[in-house]
Parts: C-alpha cells; sequence; structure tokens
C-alpha cells in the first residue's frame, strides 16, 4: 500500500481571476510535486462526482439547486467572498466526490493513506449555506459516508485552518460520532469557534475548539497537539482520522497573522500520521482547504505528502525558511481547553 492523491482538471475551472482562492494555488502544488518527484511516488484515486444522496445527507437540496442554478446562469456569488462560476457545480461535486472516493479507497485498505487535492473547499459551508470560498462541506461529507455506508462509529475530524470550520461544526455538533478538533485564529474569521462552543445534547464535548492569538508558531502548534489533540483523540478512539488541512496559517500568508513554517506542517503531518498509526491501523484521509501563500502552500503540501509516505530519509524542502517573527506562547489557551474538556497530557 501506498499514499493515494486525488486530484482533476476540473479543479482548475472553478476559478476567479484576482480572488486569493484560485486555480493557481493547485497549479503551484502540482508543479512542486512533479518537480521533486513526488507525484511519481504516489497512487492516483479518480475523482467521480458526488452522489445526490452522499449530498444531502450534509446540504439541503434547495441550496443544491441553488449552487446549480447560479453556475448554469453564467455564475455569480453566494455572498460578497464566495465567488460560483460556470464550472463550479461539476467542481464542487467532484471535489466532494473525490474525497470520498479517498476515503474509500484507505476504508478498503487499497491505500495506507490519501490526500485529495480538491477546490473549491468545504469547511465554511452551512447546510444551507456557501460562505468563506466554500461550496459543499467535503470533509463533512466524507464523515457522513463513512458513517453511514461503511459502518464506522467514530470518526474525527482534525481541522488546522487558520479559520474555523463552522460547516463542520455545525454538522457535528450534536452528533457523538463525530469528534471535530479545530486550531485556529480568533477572533478571525468566521467569529465561531469560542474554547467553550463544545458540542450540544449528545454531542457535548464532542467539539475541541482551540482558539488562537497571532503569532502562535511551530513550537506552539507542537505543544498543541502534544497537549490537545493526542490527548483528546486517544479519549475518543477514531476508527478514522479526517483532516481539513489548510496552509494559512504560515509565518507569511496573506490573510492571517501566524508563524507556523513549512517544517512546522511536516511535523503536524508527522503527528497526525503517528496519532493515525496508534489509534486507527494509519487510516487518515486529508483534504485541502486554505492556504494562499503559493510558495508556502506548494512545499507544505510536499512535505505532507513525504511524511503521509513515512519517508525516513526525507529531508524537509522549505525555499522560505523559519519565521522571524517571535513566537507567542499557548500556554495559556491549552490551560483553559484541557480544563474545559478534562484532558490530561
Amino acid at each position: 500500500m501506498t499514499t493515494g492523491y486525488v486530484y482533476d482538471p476540473i479543479y482548475l475551472e472553478h476559478n476567479q481571476r484576482g480572488h486569493p482562492e484560485n486555480q493557481q494555488r493547485l497549479r503551484a502544488i502540482l508543479r512542486a510535486l512533479e518537480e521533486n518527484g513526488m507525484l511519481d511516488r504516489l497512487a492516483p484515486v479518480p475523482a467521480v462526482p458526488i452522489a445526490p444522496e452522499r449530498l444531502e445527507r450534509v446540504h439541503s437540496g434547495r441550496y443544491v439547486d441553488q449552487v446549480q442554478r447560479v453556475a448554469r446562469q453564467g455564475g455569480g456569488h453566494l455572498d460578497m467572498d464566495t465567488y460560483v462560476r460556470p464550472a463550479s457545480y461539476e467542481a464542487a461535486l467532484m471535489a466532494a466526490g473525490g474525497l470520498v472516493e479517498a476515503t474509500q479507497a484507505v476504508l478498503d485498505g487499497h491505500l495506507a493513506n490519501a490526500f485529495a487535492l480538491v477546490r473549491p473547499p468545504g469547511h465554511h459551508a452551512l447546510r444551507g449555506k456557501g460562505m468563506g470560498f466554500c461550496l459543499f462541506n467535503n470533509v463533512a461529507i466524507a464523515a457522513r459516508y463513512a458513517l453511514a455506508e461503511r459502518g464506522l462509529d467514530r470518526v474525527l475530524i482534525v481541522d488546522f485552518d487558520v479559520h474555523h470550520g463552522n460547516g463542520t461544526q455545525d454538522a457535528f455538533e450534536s452528533d457523538p460520532a463525530v469528534m471535530f478538533i479545530s486550531t485556529h485564529q480568533y477572533p478571525y474569521y468566521p467569529g465561531t469557534g469560542n474554547l467553550r462552543e463544545t458540542g450540544r445534547g449528545d454531542g457535548a464535548g464532542g467539539i475541541v475548539n482551540v482558539p488562537l492569538g497571532g503569532g502562535v508558531g511551530d513550537e506552539g502548534f507542537a505543544q498543541i497537539f502534544r497537549e490537545v489533540v493526542g490527548p483528546a483523540a486517544w479519549r475518543f478512539q477514531p476508527q478514522l482520522i479526517l483532516v481539513s488541512a489548510g496552509y494559512d496559517a504560515h509565518w507569511d500568508d496573506p490573510l492571517a497573522h501566524m508563524h507556523l513554517s513549512v517544517g512546522g506542517y511536516a511535523a503536524i503531518a508527522r503527528a497526525l500520521a503517528d496519532l493515525a498509526e496508534e489509534l486507527c491501523d494509519g487510516r487518515l484521509v486529508w483534504t485541502l482547504e486554505g492556504g494562499y501563500h503559493l510558495e508556502a502552500l506548494a512545499y507544505s503540501v510536499l512535505n505532507t505528502f513525504a511524511m503521509l509516505l513515512g519517508d525516513a530519509g526525507w529531508q524537509l524542502v522549505d525555499p522560505l525558511g523559519p519565521s522571524p517573527f517571535s513566537e507567542q506562547p499557548v500556554d495559556d489557551v491549552i490551560a483553559q481547553v484541557k480544563e474545559v474538556h478534562r484532558l490530561r497530557g
């Protein structure tokens, strides 16, 4: 078994010039993977459009029809930030479908793990509303697939995008079968993700938010994964780990104020791969969310693949280097999260 990747040219056709979430993001990733010989080491996973019944476990039929209608009419906007182009509906179907195909391949044992290089991204999309550059919530759709069709009882979603995954939280805040752990800058778009948002009803305790001020970097994120993400995952005992991988907490990203480096992202990937090996036979599936500095995004994804492959001899490739800024400590927020969730570690 090896690591798989999802890509389809349709993902490039969802594009608006001048918008930060544009086709150049995927082009930069693919270029870095090709130039460093990574694509040849990976198994391609063909994408297919998501089936309507799978899509509508997460989104209302009325909203799905709206996205289709706007695309057919030549495009438009769902809100000030979220565009639809003529090919966007098909691209969004293929993004969600591609992630489900990757999840299926990992659960079937055909792949050790996988990364879906898809767009449009998804973690902000609500049941009846697209927002934050997102049309359909890819990771939520994949989690529902695993629970409804594969007989899983516990799925963990880890979201390290710099923006809180409000759509994913909303989809599962009352569901005890899914734990959602999010590290994000706060208060920041979309304004959700307070550490006191911990789930509701049967899902109480299943939402673990780690809201961070600006300036947190490699050491802080390593501490968070060691003291919060790991202990929470061990307590939950997932059968599958899904990852919303946003690379916009990089120190040079134009849309946020965090200080992660490419090496810090590689360390996160290694930590999540280790967790998957320890808890769920390595079943780990990633999907692309944000990241708007093209070099930081491309090389972070490149090094992530090396960690997923378990390449012990891999030499970090980072043309940007470590953050030139001093890190802000995270001890206080970690202590608060651990108190709220009664975590040890």
